[in-house]
């Protein structure tokens, strides 16, 4: 062995690193770096990149390789066009929680929806086997129990918890696919300081809220982040979080658009304040 190689060992043991462990980290981090500067993803996702800061938010929520991770509500498409890349390079998994096919009320749209969003992500050679399971209110489980080291839902929650019992089954639906020590990954937008209204139907949660179910369904509190913070934001628009970028809503819903709606206050705010959580699964 030389002296180098004998001199960084010794570096390392000083350090608390594990020498087998150094290299697996560093070469991760590539791989997400690369999965999140590939030229495949949408143009309009990545202007995005700014307000939902990708690589340091996967990285506070604990993701590596060969993890398999279960996404729930995609939308579109913002997380699976950088995840499930990510997994086939490092020998993972990626999961999509879609519309639930098996749902007799499920609409057409719905339907259409994911049968686009599975097209879309057909490419083996981009995205590897990328995998659809159904999801919602009335759905099976999210995958064999103790099978996924990471769930990640952004943006759902507020819509959860405006229907009777939906949040709680799903929050339990994802202790039930995560292993023993999985991470549960939630942003969401955040309703503190203010108070949250009508159980969120404006869009805006408060976090207590979103711990609070976390937390009945087994879930422990393991990390909150400001990564996704938004001080300019100020909850009070007319249309709620909708009125923000990227949606910019200027009517009510079901009407058009108002050609004449002034979007230069909400625009300046940018995208909305949100929580960044992560939750252990005990075990």
């Amino acid at each position: 062995m030389t002296c180098r190689r004998l001199l960084l060992l010794a570096a390392l043991a000083t350090l608390g690193v594990a020498p087998a462990l150094a290299a697996p980290a560093l070469a991760a981090d590539a791989a997400l770096k690369t999965a999140i500067a590939s030229p495949d993803r949408t143009p309009a996702n990545v202007v995005r990149d700014g307000a939902r800061h990708p690589y340091d938010s996967l990285v506070f929520w604990g993701l590596q390789s060969k993890q398999t991770v279960v996404e729930v509500s995609p939308g579109g498409g913002y997380w699976t066009e950088i995840l499930a890349p990510y997994a086939k390079a490092t020998g993972g998994t990626y999961v999509a929680g879609v519309a639930d096919l098996a749902n007799p009320k499920l609409s057409d749209g719905a339907r259409k929806g994911r049968a686009s969003f599975e097209a879309r992500f057909a490419d083996p050679a981009k995205y590897g086997k990328v995998q659809f399971v159904n999801f919602g209110p009335t759905a099976g489980p999210l995958g064999a129990p103790g099978s996924a080291d990471l769930v990640l839902t952004a943006r759902n929650v507020h819509n959860w918890t405006v229907q009777p019992g939906v949040a709680d089954k799903i929050f339990a639906d994802f202790f039930a696919v995560l292993k023993p020590g999985g991470v549960l990954a939630v942003e969401d937008h955040r309703a503190d300081p203010k108070s949250e209204s009508d159980k969120g139907a404006n869009g805006y949660l408060a976090t207590a809220t979103v711990v609070a179910l976390a937390e009945k369904a087994g879930f422990k509190l393991d990390a909150q982040s400001e990564i996704n913070a938004n001080p300019k934001d100020t909850k009070d628009h007319p249309f709620g979080v909708w009125t923000l970028p990227p949606v910019r809503q200027s009517a009510p819903d079901g009407q058009p658009a108002d050609p004449n709606f002034d979007h230069t206050r909400y625009d300046a705010i940018g995208e909305s304040d949100r929580m960044t959580l992560r939750f252990r699964k005990p075990g």
